[in-house]
This record gives C-alpha cells, sequence and structure tokens, in this order.
C-alpha cells in the first residue's frame, strides 16, 4: 500500500497553498463541530494546536484568547524560504513574523500590499 503522506510531499509546489490555519479558543469544541458536521479527522500537536485532514485540503486550529475576527491563514508551500521572503520584499510586501521552527518545518508570515497576512512554509 502507497503511503499518502509520501505522494503529497512529492506533489507540494513552490508558491502553491498548502494549508489553511484558524484560530479558535476551544479546541475540543472546534475538533467536535467540524467532526460531527464534515467528518474530519484530527491530530493534536501539544494542547495549543490541532491539524485537521478528510478536508479537501489540510489545515489546522491553533488555540487563541483574542477574540477572533479574521481567523484563517492562508499557507503557501515554498522549497527555499530565503528566496519567497526575498521576493515577497521585493514586490512590496513586508513580513510580519520572521522564520520560526514549527514540527514538520519553519515558516514566516508576511502582510501583502492589500493588509492580507499569509504564510510561507517549508520542510526543506
Amino acid at each position: 500500500m502507497t503511503d499518502l503522506r509520501i505522494i503529497k510531499i512529492i506533489n507540494m509546489k513552490s508558491n502553491h497553498i498548502n494549508y489553511v490555519e484558524f484560530k479558535a479558543s476551544d479546541l475540543e469544541k472546534i475538533k467536535k463541530f467540524y467532526q460531527q458536521s464534515f467528518g474530519w479527522s484530527f491530530t493534536d500537536y501539544g494542547p495549543t494546536y490541532t491539524a485537521f485532514s478528510e478536508s479537501g485540503l489540510q489545515g489546522g486550529f491553533e488555540l487563541t484568547d483574542s477574540t477572533v475576527s479574521n481567523g484563517a491563514l492562508v499557507v503557501l508551500y515554498h522549497t527555499d524560504l530565503i528566496k519567497s521572503k526575498e521576493n515577497i520584499t521585493k514586490a512590496g510586501g513586508a513580513i510580519s513574523k520572521d522564520i520560526f521552527s514549527f514540527p514538520g518545518g519553519r515558516r514566516f508570515h508576511f502582510i501583502d500590499p492589500a493588509g492580507n497576512e499569509l504564510a510561507v512554509w517549508s520542510d526543506k
């Protein structure tokens, strides 16, 4: 049997939307809602983060104490974070959170010229 996680990694392409991240004040409540409503599966990564699958696009929920006003974070994939960061700043974007590590890779956040915050991650 082929491991689908390997296929997903092989098929990842730079500059494509790869992940979406939401905020939630109660991870257990949000997991129950999406599991019951849509059949999503969840994997917890500590007490402040849970990832979902079986949704058509992978993503996760980050625990927050803040009021959620625009809770979605669209995450793009790139094999070279430094190059992607340079391209974004040259094109007029602003880095809102510098490169940091997380389980599975590294990423940074940026603000586009319209004020939208997105992120770019890499497993490289």
